[in-house]
Parts: C-alpha cells; sequence; structure tokens
C-alpha cells in the first residue's frame, strides 16, 4: 500500500555492472515460492543502523574538523533543497534518547559509524586527537552495553577528513591506506576492549562510483573511467592492512571480528534462456558487489572485469587497463581478510547485455559493463525513483554469495525503504510489506543454508539522505526536522518490527497478520500527537509578541 501522499516517481534507471562465471550458482531457477512460516535459529542477532553525518549533527562541535560532506553539503545545488548534516538528527546529543527507541524495540544490536575527523580532525593522527570525540563515542559504546544492545561499529561510513581531501585528494592517493590504518588502530585502541563487531567500509562502491566517477556525492569528482578504479583499489588494500593490524596486534586479547559491508542490488537476467542475458547479469552483480568481495575471499578482481575493462582500454589506445592490478604478494595479503561479510541490499533489477561502443569519449565504469538496466513496471515503488520492492532477488543475491565466497558469516548491514512524503504518515504500511517481504526471503535464504547471523533495518531514524537531504525518508521513527528539538515519532513499521524480533521469525500466518493489523491501529495516536505538536509550534509561531507596559513615574 502506498502512501496517499507519496510524490511517485516512477523511472526506470539504465545502470551496469559485471560479473564472473558461478560454478555453483544457477541461473535460470529462479524460485518465487510463497510466504515461509517459520523461525530463525536461535541466537540470530535483530538490529538497527544508522551513521555518523547522517544523524549526528553537531558538525562544528567539540574540536570536531570537517569532513568532505560538510564541505559538499555545504556548497549551493549540491543537496536537494541545499539541505545540510549540521544538526540532522541531533544524535550526537540524543543517544540516551535514541538508546530507549532502540530497546523499546527489543534490539540485539546497533549499527552507527565513527565520524574519522571527529576523533581525528585533519585525519592526521600525529596531528592531534580529539578527547572530546572520543569520550562521546566512549559514552554512546557503553550506554548501548548497559542497556545490553551490542555495538556494530563502522570505521568508515563516508565522512572522510577535508584535510586528506585537499592536500592528498582522498582516496585517489595511496596515502589513504596508512592515515586510514592509524584512524583504525586508534579506534581499536580505545573503543576494541568493548566492541566486538568492526566493519572498515560501509559501501565502498559508493564511495567508489559516487564520489569519483559522477561526482553525486562528496567529493564530487568527475574522473570518469578510472577515478572509481583507483579509489576502489586502494580502500580494498586499507580494508586488508586494517584486518591485519587488528589479526596481528588486538584479535589475541580483544577477541573481536573485522568485516566489510558490501552493497549490492541483484541482477536478475532479461530472459534466462539467453547466455548473453546471463552473463551480462553475472556482470551486472561482479562489477557491483564482486569488484570488492572476490578480492578480499579470493584475492584478485573478477576475471570478467579485468576482460572487460582491459580490453576497452586496449581499444581505447591506452598502454595499461584502466582497472588498477594487485601484484602477487598483495594478492595472498587481501586473500581471506573477512571475518564476515555485511550485506546492503534494497533492489533488484533486470539485466539484458548491451554493448557500448569503444572510445575515449564515452568511458565510464558504466559503459565497460556492456548492459542495460529495467525495471518491471508491477514492482511496487514507494517512491524514491532507484528503489523498487522485489523481495526474490534478496533470497538470488544471499544464495549468490553463499556459491560465490564458500558460504562466510554474514550481518545483513543494511535493508529498508524510503519513501518521499509531501505529508506527514506514520501508517507505514508500505514499509511493513517491505520489511515482512524482504526478512521472509532471508528466512528462506538461511534455510537454503546460506550462514546469516543478524540482521539490521535501515535505518533506525529518519535522516540526512545524501543527495536528497531530508526529502527522502528510511526511518522506522519519524524525526520532525521542523522542530529544533528533533522529537522522534514512532511508525507502524515499529511495532511490526519488533513482534518479528520477539517471535524471531514468522510463527503463523494469524499471528502475522494480528501484528499488521495493531501495527497500524496504534499510528493513529501517533499521528495525532504529532500533529498536535505542529499545531502548538506553529501558534507559538504566529502568536503576536507582546511587549511590557511601564507605567510613567
Amino acid at each position: 500500500m502506498l502512501p496517499h501522499c507519496a510524490a511517485s516517481v516512477c523511472h526506470v534507471l539504465v545502470l551496469v555492472l559485471h560479473l564472473s562465471a558461478a560454478e555453483d550458482f544457477d541461473w535460470t531457477k529462479n524460485n518465487h515460492d510463497s510466504f515461509y512460516y517459520g523461525t530463525f535459529p536461535a541466537g540470530f542477532s535483530w538490529g538497527a543502523g544508522s551513521s555518523a553525518y547522517q544523524t549526528e549533527g553537531a558538525w562544528d562541535k567539540d574540536g570536531k574538523g570537517l569532513s568532505i560532506w560538510d564541505v559538499f553539503s555545504h556548497k549551493k545545488g549540491k543537496i536537494q533543497q541545499n539541505d545540510t548534516g549540521d544538526s540532522s538528527c541531533e544524535g550526537y546529543y540524543k543517544f540516551k534518547d535514541d538508546t530507549t527507541l532502540m530497546k523499546e524495540l527489543k534490539l540485539n544490536h546497533y549499527r552507527f559509524s565513527i565520524s574519522w575527523p571527529r576523533i581525528i580532525p585533519t585525519g592526521v593522527k600525529t596531528d592531534h586527537i580529539n578527547e572530546k570525540g572520543i569520550k562521546y563515542y566512549d559514552e554512546l559504546i557503553d550506554h548501548l552495553l548497559e542497556n545490553k544492545i551490542t555495538p556494530i561499529v563502522t570505521l568508515y561510513h563516508w565522512d572522510l577528513p577535508q584535510v586528506l581531501q585537499e592536500k592528498y585528494g582522498g582516496w585517489q592517493n595511496i596515502s589513504m591506506i596508512n592515515h586510514f590504518n592509524e584512524f583504525a588502530n586508534l579506534c581499536f585502541e580505545r573503543f576494541g576492549s568493548r566492541v566486538k563487531y568492526w566493519i572498515t567500509f560501509n559501501n565502498p562502491w559508493s564511495v567508489a562510483v559516487e564520489g569519483y566517477e559522477t561526482g553525486e556525492h562528496a567529493p564530487g569528482l568527475r574522473l570518469r573511467g578510472t577515478g572509481a578504479y583507483r579509489a576502489a583499489h586502494h580502500m580494498i588494500k586499507a580494508h586488508a592492512k586494517v584486518w591485519h593490524t587488528y589479526d596481528t596486534q588486538w584479535r589475541g586479547k580483544q577477541q573481536g571480528l573485522v568485516g566489510i559491508s558490501l552493497s549490492g542490488d541483484w541482477g536478475e537476467p532479461v530472459d534466462i534462456s539467453s547466455q548473453k542475458d546471463i552473463e551480462a547479469a553475472e556482470r551486472y552483480v561482479q562489477f557491483y558487489l564482486g569488484w570488492f568481495a572476490t578480492p578480499v575471499f579470493h584475492g584478485d578482481y573478477p576475471q570478467v572485469m579485468k576482460d572487460f575493462v582491459g580490453r576497452k582500454s586496449v581499444q581505447q589506445g591506452l598502454g595499461t587497463s584502466r582497472l588498477p592490478s594487485f601484484s602477487p604478494q598483495e594478492k595472498s595479503y587481501i586473500k581471506g581478510t573477512c571475518d564476515f561479510l555485511g550485506i546492503g541490499h534494497f533492489t533488484t533489477r533486470y539485466i539484458t547485455h548491451k554493448g557500448s561502443p569503444p572510445g575515449r569519449s564515452g568511458t565510464s565504469y558504466f559503459t565497460d559493463r556492456d548492459l542495460a538496466e529495467l525495471v518491471d513496471p508491477r514492482w511496487p515503488d514507494p517512491g524514491s525513483e532507484w528503489l523498487y520492492s522485489v523481495p526474490w532477488g534478496f533470497r538470488r543475491l544471499l544464495n549468490f554469495v553463499k556459491t560465490q565466497y564458500g558460504n562466510p558469516m554474514i550481518y545483513v548491514t543494511e535493508n529498508g525503504v524510503s519513501e518521499k512524503m509531501s505529508c506527514t504518515e506514520l501508517c507505514d504500511e508500505w514499509r511493513i510489506q517491505y520489511f515482512k517481504d524482504y526478512i521472509n526471503e532471508m528466512l528462506k535464504a538461511v534455510r537454503d543454508g546460506v550462514n546469516v547471523k543478524g540482521y539490521t533495518a535501515w535505518s533506525l531514524l529518519d535522516k540526512f539522505e545524501w543527495d536528497e537531504g531530508y526529502s527522502e525518508r528510511f526511518g522506522l521513527y519519524y524525526v520532525d526536522f521542523r522542530n529544533k528539538n528533533k522529537p522522534r515519532y514512532p511508525k507502524a513499521s515499529v511495532q511490526f518490527y519488533k513482534r518479528v524480533i520477539s517471535s524471531n521469525g514468522f510463527p503463523n500466518q494469524r499471528e502475522v497478520e494480528n501484528w499488521r493489523r495493531k501495527a497500524v491501529e496504534t499510528c493513529s495516536s501517533s499521528n495525532q500527537l504529532l500533529a498536535a505538536a505542529r499545531r502548538e509550534s506553529k501558534e507559538h509561531a504566529e502568536r503576536p509578541k507582546v511587549w511590557p507596559v511601564h507605567d510613567e513615574v
């Protein structure tokens, strides 16, 4: 069900990606079976997530340095309605309130990120360590643990210190590897006795492609055909270095795990009887997820990426491939640097083969893949132009990871749905439907033998949504950004997700249908509360100023 006030935007995105032939994955067998009633294994971990720049606010407080997102969002025209994350949800000040929300939800874990410039303002550890920033994360971690919520901590969720961008060119420069390692090492030293789950990078695909190829995200560079590959190359090496640092210096005493969180849409062949479409769908997934996962698990880029980018580079008259290469020593150093794999997943595309003519002018990561992305007009579209609800793609992706990478331990680190609202609506039945269907496909994947250990709903709160600003809302809790106190209001999906967590899955049809009904009943009272608060603040703003009258002496 779509909100009546959603500004429904139906765009067909045409993206392109790549993959290498999967030995065991059966591209011709796509089971769209009916809803499966059952529960997850004992000990399955349920959580919700956020990131520093999107929620903390306090962008220039207590000694924090500038990040590339602070600078990028302040440039006119980069973000919808020129929004910024300057105050966002004020999470920096409201973390105790937010922990209360997590407790109410019965979460087992909370995934958040540490802002690199908040604890090392210039990004260079020898310059200065900001103890006030350390104190904030200390208090957040302690408060989560006091409430029996496990912290899962991301080291890099896109907010690179601006000094490193200006001085070195950010992830285009190999020096980032050592700077990032020093930052990670400081985090292990200060927080590692209490944090047992570390994620090096969140969705490095977006950092590389949107930050250095299309320029839609900070730092806003358009280095087409080379920038994304170079940034990714350095991030993969930085990830491996941090994993080895933890493994040699901290694992023995701290007993934690270090992984990486990779995002991937699923790519389904348009025609499963067409070998060309199957190969195109494989390329799509390999150029997306495999670009990072294959080096981490197997030591090198997917063969199909090396073949396609290499061939196109030759056609352009270049002496070497635009895709950098790893030395034999680097391959063995990178291989196996993953204690668990984080998977962020939101949607699916149909993929068909589409050749692109060689030529220097049209060179890009997207044209390297030789494919077109399509969507089915029947797929539900809650308003965000890229996010269609296609639950069966989630199970396909998880099974693909199992066959390609030796069934690693998986934590789903991001999964959820946004809406673009022109008015306030807390009865988010479409989000309940999305969570119900996607979590159920994950349950089917667990039944298939995929080693999924936990699930993170994205996201706990509405927040700053990168280039979309505040126009797009992913939260279980609605945040009233127009009110300076940024109050939170539960959407109906809070009650539904809470019941999924309490039951560790879907016990039976009658009960699950009852959850939905009760969840929607509760949101009407939340809607009334929010409407009353809105009226009150409006009346307060419109009230004429009355000045005191002094009697004349």
